[in-house]
């Protein structure tokens, strides 16, 4: 293949993905993603994919599904080889930084293979769909999701708008899958709104020479049933297919979880989201070109799901971002405002173009750098993550049982090892009924002795200003304040030896 030289067009897509990787380096600060690393050692260093809880004093035993086991593999050998050695702040940060920006990135670059129009017009709605994306973005498995959901929806667009049959990918991808993340429920979403939006198009729209006909939708359904079955093929066996209905069936989460409440659109990291979802809505209303009946469908649909968890924020900008920019592309073709390419490029141009790329290249990694400096990442946990706190455990070794904070829970299994933990993110461990104990302390209810007596805590460690902290400071006869930072209090219970 001869040499194609660098011009505008192709110097602009470079600078993109440059900075939109830059962008996806971000200091690890889920909490979440502490307890995977965890996990990942224990699998490695075991040899063994753990069936039990090992990580809690409250369910210790129980019967736990790693539903991410291989993610986990993945995220701590990215850790490790970067030098990670099982310190939060060390530099093995820049590993999971890496990685993450990588599946991001690769995620993004699919997206914007499914976009139609000029590079400009689909550079700035891949931004916008980034931006809407990006709230996702943390060294979590979740990231396998994100790629892998681009992977689903770029078959079926290849499927539907290229006639390229590559459909048989989806089951063995959804093995794989099974084997990642839960969130292979994503692609079943995108497969089932892709069928129901096609079966409604040849329905009532006969006309549209771009639906895809009964017999080859067939092959979608029939793909389709093989990918649940194919759900099976994982340590856990079966019971994996009905997996992410039990998680999202537990109510507390609806309640009392971020992640799982309606985005707050006072928060300005859901803007993109609002952007995205007008964009789509103005200009599916503003050309005579309509939105496929599958894209209908699918950016219908995850809207919904977005509106209802913040967490589906990025599953519904994977699918409206290709989608606005065939309506985008149309709007722009009635109206003749197409853009052509530029002239080839001279060889003066060509050199200034290379200099312009490698600057931009050594900016994004300056950028980089600087976000990762081990002075950066501790400064930045610190802020957001119950550093001090940790430190305490470590050098102290209080006995417990400890209660925690739920969003504290997933650090602490991986920062302070040997002091099991009360709760953590694993929802699919915690039921309803424990978490309402949980809840039922730490805001303070009138019941709030009660789990902390049901499971004999010994030791606290909540955030400062929490309703529990106030109640426990009221009770200076029964509970002794031992460390406070700007986050955290710990408390330790008066013994009644203490108290005679």
């Amino acid at each position: 293949m001869p040499f194609r030289p660098l011009t505008i067009e192709r110097l602009a897509v470079w600078i993109l993905f440059i900075l939109l990787f830059a962008m996806a380096v971000r200091v690890p600060l889920d909490t979440d993603t502490w307890w995977h690393l965890r996990s990942g050692k224990a699998i490695l260093d075991e040899g063994k994919i753990p069936t039990r809880d090992e990580f809690s004093h409250t369910l210790r035993g129980e019967d736990w599904i790693d539903q991410s086991w291989l993610a986990q593999i993945a995220l701590y050998g990215s850790y490790k080889l970067t030098g990670g050695d099982g310190n939060p702040a060390d530099s093995g940060t820049i590993g999971l930084a890496l990685f993450t920006a990588i599946l991001a990135t690769a995620g993004m670059a699919l997206i914007y293979r499914m976009c139609a129009g000029n590079v400009y017009s689909k550079m700035f709605i891949l931004v916008i769909g980034a931006a809407t994306a990006a709230i996702f973005w943390t060294p979590r498995p979740q990231m396998f999701s994100f790629l892998l959901s681009t992977i689903v929806l770029y078959l079926l667009y290849l499927y539907k708008y290229k006639q390229i049959d590559r459909l048989w990918l989806i089951p063995v991808m959804m093995i794989l899958w099974a084997n990642l993340h839960a969130g292979f429920a994503i692609g079943f979403i995108y497969l089932f709104g892709f069928l129901g939006g096609e079966a409604v198009g040849n329905l009532l729209d006969k006309k549209d020479e771009q639906a895809v006909n009964w017999k080859r939708l067939q092959k979608v359904g029939l793909v389709t049933l093989v990918s649940i079955f194919a759900l099976s093929l994982n340590p856990y066996g079966p019971q994996m297919i009905w997996y992410p209905f039990r998680t999202a069936g537990i109510q507390t989460l609806n309640l009392f979880i971020q992640e799982w409440r309606s985005p707050d659109f006072k928060m300005v990291q859901t803007w993109p989201f609002l952007i995205l979802l007008a964009a789509v809505i103005v200009f599916g209303n503003r050309t005579r070109h309509r939105l496929a009946w599958s894209d209908l469908a699918l950016t219908a649909g995850t809207a919904l799901l977005a509106l209802w968890a913040s967490r589906n924020i990025a599953v519904f900008a994977v699918v409206a971002t290709p989608a606005l920019s065939r309506q985008v592309d149309a709007w722009l073709t009635e109206r003749n405002w197409q853009l052509t390419p530029s002239r080839q490029p001279t060889a003066s141009q060509v050199r200034l173009n290379w200099i312009l790329l490698i600057v931009v290249l050594f900016a994004a990694l300056a950028k980089i750098g600087s976000t990762l400096t081990t002075e950066q990442v501790k400064e930045n946990q610190e802020e957001f993550l119950p550093v001090e706190a940790a430190e305490y455990l470590r050098e102290n070794n209080p006995t417990g049982p400890m209660f925690n904070e739920y969003n504290w829970g997933g650090y602490f299994i991986f920062a302070v090892p040997d002091i099991p933990v009360f709760v953590d993110g694993r929802t699919d461990l915690y039921d309803d009924t424990f978490l309402k104990d949980y809840f039922r302390a730490t805001l303070g209810t009138k019941e709030w002795r009660k789990p902390l007596d049901k499971y004999d805590i010994r030791l606290v460690v909540v955030d400062k200003t929490s309703a529990l902290a106030t109640l426990l400071r009221e009770k200076p006869d029964e509970w002794r304040p031992v460390h406070e930072d700007d986050l955290a209090a710990i408390f330790e219970r008066i013994t009644p030896t203490e108290q005679n």
